[in-house]
């Protein structure tokens, strides 16, 4: 089965709860690619990574994008 860290709680939009931070979210990621990477998974372990690892792109990307926004607003002032 995969392998996961440290988690927080759930958010609505998702199936399951989300890593604590942006760190937690892209060091799970990097391991999720790593395995996948390495070609020696079953089809339904990949498969879930890959699902997996498609939610923490996501996450990752907002958090990104809520950083920036508040780069911005600082910069404006």
């Amino acid at each position: 089965m995969t392998k996961k860290k440290a988690l927080s709680s759930e958010t609505p939009d998702s199936e399951g709860p989300q890593p604590v931070s942006f760190e937690d979210a892209y060091r799970e990621l990097s391991e999720i690619v790593a395995q996948l990477e390495r070609g020696d998974l079953p089809l339904e372990q990949a498969l879930e990574l890959h699902t997996r690892g498609q939610e923490l792109v996501k996450l990752c990307s907002t958090q990104l994008e809520q950083a920036e926004l508040k780069v911005r607003r600082l910069d404006s002032e």
